[in-house]
């Protein structure tokens, strides 16, 4: 099941052309994880304080289709692809209506206070592995 999120393109998140500069889709797609996240009741910071875990970013593989413009209404779509010990995989596009213009598979790992990889919490991904597509 996908999650939705929508963003408009502010003047500040152009180009001189006046395209979506190509590292903002980077931006606009974090903010559809961490909301994601947050829809699923996963409270990222009481993660951290309580557990010592956060998420991190180790890979993105990314593909620009077509440029979003300044005051564009788009949509971040973000749904699961994968879940593993210490490892969730997911699919994101950033849409225009019907119109696909960005996609990024994006690896993201858990990791403990001293920086290493770290399992999952079990309430983690009983909440995560419904939204497995």
């Amino acid at each position: 099941m996908a999650h939705d999120w929508p963003i408009r393109v502010y003047y500040e998140d152009t180009d001189l052309a006046g395209i979506v500069y190509y590292a903002n889709y980077l931006k606009f797609i974090e903010r559809g994880r961490s909301e994601w996240i947050r829809s699923l009741g996963i409270d990222q910071v009481a993660l951290k304080e309580a557990a010592g875990i956060v998420f991190a970013v180790r890979r993105v593989e990314a593909e620009y289709l077509r440029p979003a413009r300044f005051d564009d209404e788009l949509v971040v779509r973000t749904s699961l692809e994968a879940l593993s010990g210490a490892r969730i995989v997911m699919e994101q596009r950033v849409l225009r209506g019907a119109e696909e213009l960005f996609t990024a598979r994006v690896t993201i790992v858990c990791l403990g206070e001293a920086g290493a990889p770290q399992r999952l919490p079990a309430d983690i991904r009983l909440k995560l592995a419904p939204k497995l597509h």
